[in-house]
């Protein structure tokens, strides 16, 4: 867990003289559940969306009318006149593009690895297709979730964004980094919680005996 000589050299580069704590590859970019959610969301949007696929557009491959209405107004819809089928159809096409993105999505996630992680007394360090990313401990607030079956760990960051939701205040989202299949996940997550520890920037509070 802690051999420097298969990673790329770039990466030595980067970590120097430093001592390691760990080095790993991870097998996947994020855990299994979040290609799934992506794979069953974008599943059950075509699936909705075929429903106006079926009423609007089969109909005319087969020399069919389409009826429907417009405020109220009964409209008919045919290839002779498909002016009145010009906006549903390109409503249709684009909600049909969004849920063929998101299903390749989770499944592009679903087979993107999730390149070397090393861990060092003062950071975290991501290589991944040539890009290094660094995280210094402080930055991350502690809080983390492990799944040591299948081998998942995520930890959340102290930076992050506000995300607005319909009929409810708008929610916090820390960013997080996901270090997804790894054999000695809980040795990882056991050092890394140390070092986040060692170098939290919160001071601790003072304790008066007066």
């Amino acid at each position: 867990m802690n051999t420097i000589q298969s990673l790329p050299p770039d990466l030595k580069s980067v970590i120097g003289t430093e001592k390691i704590d760990f080095s790993i590859l991870a097998k996947r970019k994020q855990p299994l559940k979040n290609s799934f959610g992506l794979i069953i969301f974008g599943t059950i949007w075509t699936a909705f969306i075929s429903i106006f696929v079926f009423a609007f557009i089969v109909p005319l491959f087969k020399g069919e009318e389409v009826h429907f209405k417009v405020n109220d107004e009964p409209v008919t819809g045919s290839w002779e006149n498909f002016d009145q089928m010009l906006v549903p159809t390109l409503l249709i096409g684009v909600f049909v593009l969004i849920g063929i993105g998101i299903l390749s999505s989770g499944f592009y996630s679903f087979f993107q690895k999730g390149g070397n992680f090393v861990g060092t007394p003062n950071r975290l360090i991501h290589y991944r297709k040539g890009t290094i990313t660094t995280y210094d401990w402080e930055q991350f607030s502690g809080n983390m979730e492990i799944n040591s079956k299948k081998e998942d760990m995520s930890m959340e960051l102290r930076t992050g964004k506000m995300v607005s939701e319909k009929n409810k205040p708008d929610k916090y989202v820390p960013d997080v980094i996901y270090i997804s299949g790894v054999t000695d996940i809980l040795e990882i997550e056991r050092i890394c919680r140390n070092r986040i520890k060692e170098n939290d920037p919160t001071p601790a509070a003072a304790v008066s005996f007066f």
